[in-house]
């Protein structure tokens, strides 16, 4: 793998008044994203800004509170040592939701990505959430697929979480959910997941926001993941790569030249329908051998059944019993050769097809996996996975491939919903300057103090 990494890219403010705002976030963002901590004459280089303006915006934002002085550093002249800035964590917060078919994940952020509280459930649990406090641990009433349980049940674990932080609620800047797709972004709906066969366009972004109060953005869990990799991610997160999402479905987000892409619509990243079996299942949408049919837990413990590891008679359909024996199946795999060994090195094989294509449609500099089901199938993915990537990357005489996990943890889906509200608040945005707020902006929100307000 390349030791080289990418240096961190800062936008280029303007002196031009009328965009104040957006120089503020062109500031904190240069802030966040640098490797150590800045003066303000270093900022003015960074961001071309002049350095009355560096000064002014600095003033604005220690007086919101979102940045703090850090230490005075020597100069190597005669002049007077000069005031190191760096954002202040506790100057605004985020709430994050990854809701996966099978568990639901909410997190804290603070302003500088770090997880200050989390909880995480599974479907099941949280659909009996608001009806049972503390929650039971199992219930033997699923109803995961009614829309408006489980609604009930993510608003009561956001509250409870958000207690748990300590955070101060005028200080919250928002909720992000992160969802299986497909979505309508316009609409804040959720419409017709896979794997949630009752979401028939369900208005999860304005149900959410009517049950807390706060500003709300929705987004694609993988579309999410690839924020967090960016937002909190280090060098994973620059540059061009794409997020492999391993979860009850797959999926897969973009981040092209630093900018998270997300097509016309907001669906980028619907790769579970490219073949990579043609005599393998019946998927849903006709065909035969389709990425994410072959991906699913309830597909692999299938195999493991008629391989004999598993003993017949689990039931396929439940849901709980099938991720039991789906991870009793990655730890033999990892442990021992044998059958298990080759369906789940198999997966990793079908994976990496659908990646090589992907890289080299784009020119990726590299993959990040991720998702709920990656630390169990992380050892599949080594230095054989790697080399065979690199291999057939075709442009690897110019510049390499790489492969890499996500440093975030099972969490990334809930920390990408949070770091959507971050990056909508605080990072530098072009577009606004002409367009206005985004038309998948929620209703009721608004800009942090001292950050997109102009002058």
């Amino acid at each position: 793998m390349s030791t080289e990494q990418p240096p961190a890219v800062v936008r280029r403010g303007t002196n031009l008044d009328r965009v104040g705002g957006f120089n503020d976030s062109v500031v904190l963002d240069a802030i966040r994203r640098a490797d150590q901590l800045l003066s303000r004459v270093e900022l003015a280089a960074a961001t071309g800004l002049s350095g009355q303006a560096i000064s002014n915006i600095t003033r604005r934002l220690l007086d919101a509170g979102l940045v703090r002085e850090a230490g005075r550093q020597k100069n190597a002249g005669l002049g007077k040592p000069r005031t190191l800035l760096e954002l202040e964590p506790t100057g605004q917060y985020a709430v994050g939701v990854h809701l996966d078919p099978a568990v639901v994940t909410v997190v804290v952020l603070d302003l500088t990505g770090e997880i200050v509280a989390r909880r995480r459930a599974e479907t099941e649990v949280v659909a009996a959430y608001a009806q049972h406090s503390p929650p039971p641990r199992e219930t033997t009433a699923p109803s995961r697929d009614d829309p408006d349980a489980l609604i009930s049940g993510i608003a009561a674990m956001v509250e409870e979480v958000i207690t748990e932080a300590g955070a101060p609620r005028d200080r919250i800047v928002g909720l992000g959910i992160a969802a299986p797709g497909p979505i309508d972004v316009e609409r804040g709906a959720v419409v017709d997941p896979p794997n949630l066969t009752a979401w028939h366009r369900v208005p999860l972004r304005d149900a959410l926001r009517d049950r807390t109060g706060l500003p709300v953005l929705l987004d694609k869990d993988v579309t999410a993941a690839a924020s967090a990799e960016k937002w909190a991610g280090g060098p994973n997160g620059r540059g061009s790569f794409v997020f492999f999402y391993l979860g009850t479905g797959i999926g897969a987000g973009l981040v092209i030249a630093d900018e998270v892409v997300r097509g016309t619509s907001g669906n980028v990243g619907e790769i579970g329908h490219v073949i990579v079996d043609p005599d393998g299942p019946l998927c849903f949408c006709g065909r035969r051998g389709c990425v994410g049919e072959t991906s699913q837990p309830r597909y692999l413990v299938q195999q493991a059944v008629h391989s004999g590891f598993i003993a017949r008679g689990i039931n396929l359909d439940d849901r709980h019993a099938v991720d039991v024996a789906f991870a009793e199946l990655c730890a033999t795999a990892a442990d021992q050769p044998g059958a298990a060994r080759e369906i789940v090195t198999a997966l990793a094989g079908r994976i990496a097809k659908v990646v090589e294509d992907i890289a080299n449609l784009l020119d990726l500099e590299r993959v990040v996996f991720g998702g709920p089901h990656w630390d169990r199938l992380a050892p599949f993915f080594g230095d054989s996975i790697r080399e065979t990537l690199r291999e057939r990357f075709l442009v690897r005489s110019v510049h390499p491939f790489d492969v890499a996990g996500t440093a975030l943890g099972a969490d990334v889906g809930a920390v990408g919903a949070a770091s959507l509200v971050l990056d909508h608040t605080f990072s530098p945005n072009p577009s606004v300057l002409l367009l206005g707020p985004p038309e998948s902006a929620p209703s009721g929100s608004r800009p942090a103090p001292g950050v997109n307000t102009a002058g």
